[in-house]
C-alpha cells in the first residue's frame, strides 16, 4: 500500500511537470499568438480594437501585462476547471469539445487496432517461440523482421494506392460518409466502420511484428528457466506449460510496451490519420500546429501526457498481478 501511494504521488508530480512544460514551451516560441490571431481576423475584414485584443489575451491566458507567475496560476486554474479556451481553427469551438470529438474517433480506431495486434502478436510469438527452430520460426521470424522495417506511413500510402485508387474497394478519406448526419444510426455506424478498415489494417500490420518478435524472444529465454523445465519434467500438459508457466512470464516485456501503446493512442496515430484524413486527435494536432492554434495545442499535449502517465500506472498494476516476485519486492 505504501509503495502504491508513492507511485501515485510520482505520477501526480509527473503530470504537474508535464502541465508546466505545456505552459512554458508555447511562451518560449517566437511571436505572440494573439497578434497572429488578430492579424488573421484583420485580413478577413474584422475591425481590431484594443478592447478586442485585451479580451482575447484574457481568453487565452496570454495577457502579457500580467507577470509570468500570475499567468501560470491562471493557467493552472483554467486547466483544473476545464476552461481550456477556444479553438480558432474549429470555428471558435471550445478546446475540450474539439478534443472530445477527436478522442472519440482516435480511441475507437486505436484501441481496436492495438488490442487486435497485441493479442495476435503475443499468440504468434508464444507458438513460434515454443516451436523455436522449426518451420514456423524459420518463416515468421524473418518475415516479421522484414515487416517491422517498413515505415507505417509508407504502408498506409501503399494501401491507399492499391485498395483505394486502383481497386476502389475501400474509401481512403474522412472517417465517415460526409453526406450522412452524425449520430448513432445504423447507416452512420456502418459507414464509420467501413472508412476505418484501411487505417485499422495499417496500424495492425505495422505493430504486429513488434509484439510477435518480442514475445518470441522472451519465450525462448523463459523456456530455459528452472520452473518451466520442472513443469515439463512433472509431465504436465504442453498447453498448460506453454501458457500458464512460460507465456505468463514471457509476456511481461510486452505488458510494458502495451502500456506505452495505450498511452500513445491518446496522441493519435498522426501520420496514419494525415494519410487517410481521419478526423482523430492526431489530425487535429497537425491542423493546430499548422494554424498556430495555441490553446488547442496545449490542450492536446496535456491529454497526451495524461494518457501516457495513466497507461504506465496501469502497467505497474498489471506487473504486480502477473509477477508474484514484484509483489514480494514491494512488500519487503
Amino acid at each position: 500500500m505504501r509503495h502504491m501511494l508513492r507511485r501515485i504521488l510520482f505520477y501526480l508530480l509527473a503530470l504537474w511537470a508535464a502541465a508546466t512544460l505545456d505552459f512554458v514551451i508555447p511562451r518560449l516560441a517566437p511571436g505572440n499568438p494573439v497578434q497572429i490571431m488578430l492579424g488573421r481576423l484583420q485580413r478577413s475584414g474584422v475591425a481590431i480594437s484594443p478592447g478586442l485584443q485585451k479580451a482575447m489575451e484574457a481568453q487565452f491566458g496570454l495577457n502579457t501585462s500580467d507577470p509570468m507567475w500570475l499567468q501560470y496560476l491562471k493557467y493552472l486554474q483554467n486547466l483544473l476547471t476545464g476552461n481550456w479556451g477556444i479553438s480558432l481553427t474549429n470555428s471558435f469551438t471550445p478546446v475540450k469539445d474539439v478534443i472530445g470529438q477527436g478522442l472519440m474517433w482516435t480511441l475507437s480506431l486505436g484501441l481496436v487496432a492495438v488490442l487486435i495486434s497485441f493479442v495476435l502478436g503475443c499468440l504468434f510469438g508464444v507458438i513460434v517461440g515454443w516451436r523455436r527452430g522449426g518451420a514456423l520460426d524459420s518463416i515468421f521470424s524473418p518475415g516479421m523482421a522484414f515487416l517491422s522495417a517498413i515505415p507505417y506511413f509508407w504502408l498506409a500510402l501503399i494501401l491507399v494506392y492499391l485498395f483505394g485508387f486502383t481497386l476502389r474497394w475501400f474509401p481512403f478519406a474522412d472517417g465517415f460518409d460526409t453526406t450522412l448526419d452524425i449520430g448513432w444510426t445504423t447507416d452512420f455506424i456502418l459507414s464509420a466502420l467501413y472508412h476505418a478498415i484501411l487505417p485499422a489494417i495499417t496500424l495492425i500490420v505495422a505493430s504486429l511484428s513488434g509484439w510477435m518478435l518480442v514475445m518470441r524472444n522472451s519465450m525462448v529465454t523463459t523456456l530455459s528457466e528452472d520452473y518451466v523445465l520442472m513443469a515439463m519434467a512433472k509431465g504436465l500438459k504442453k498447453g498448460r506449460v506453454m501458457f500458464s508457466y512460460a507465456a505468463r512470464n514471457a509476456i511481461l516485456p510486452n505488458v510494458s510496451g502495451f502500456a506505452i501503446a495505450l498511452g500513445s493512442i491518446v496522441g493519435g496515430q498522426l501520420l496514419t490519420e494525415i494519410v487517410f484524413s481521419y478526423p482523430g486527435i492526431g489530425f487535429s494536432l497537425f491542423s493546430a500546429v499548422k494554424n498556430l492554434d495555441y490553446p488547442l495545442i496545449q490542450g492536446i499535449f496535456f491529454m497526451i501526457a495524461l494518457g501516457v502517465l495513466g497507461a504506465n500506472f496501469l502497467a505497474d498494476l498489471a506487473y504486480a498481478l502477473l509477477d508474484p516476485r514484484v509483489r514480494q519486492e514491494r512488500s519487503a
